[in-house]
C-alpha cells in the first residue's frame, strides 16, 4: 500500500508511468499493476510480480536503476510504505 501526499496524486501518477519503464526493464521482472483506491484519496496498491524474491531484493533494490526509481517516486509517499512479499496460494 502506498499513501501519496495530498494534492500530489496526478503528479505521482505521471511520475509512476515514467518509473514503470525502469522497473519493467529489470532482470526477473514479470509485471506490475498500480491501483488507485476508490474510497480514500491518495491511497494506492502496487503489485509487482518477480520471477524470484532475489530479483527484487537484490537485483532491483541494489541497482543503479533503483536509485532512479527512488528519485522519481519516494518523495511522494507519506508515510513511507512498508514493502511486503507474497507467494500465490490460489488463482482462478
Amino acid at each position: 500500500m502506498l499513501q501519496v501526499k495530498q494534492g500530489m496524486e496526478e503528479e505521482y501518477e505521471k511520475a509512476f508511468r515514467q518509473a514503470s519503464t525502469i522497473i519493467s526493464s529489470m532482470k526477473g521482472y514479470i509485471s506490475h499493476d498500480l491501483h488507485r483506491c476508490i474510497e480514500k484519496q491518495g491511497k494506492y496498491l502496487l503489485q509487482v510480480k518477480w520471477e524470484t524474491l532475489e530479483d527484487h531484493t537484490v537485483g532491483f533494490r541494489q541497482s543503479e536503476e533503483y536509485k532512479q526509481w527512488k528519485q522519481l517516486l519516494h518523495h511522494f509517499y507519506e508515510p513511507f510504505p512498508t514493502v511486503e512479499h507474497f507467494s500465490k496460494v490460489y488463482s482462478k
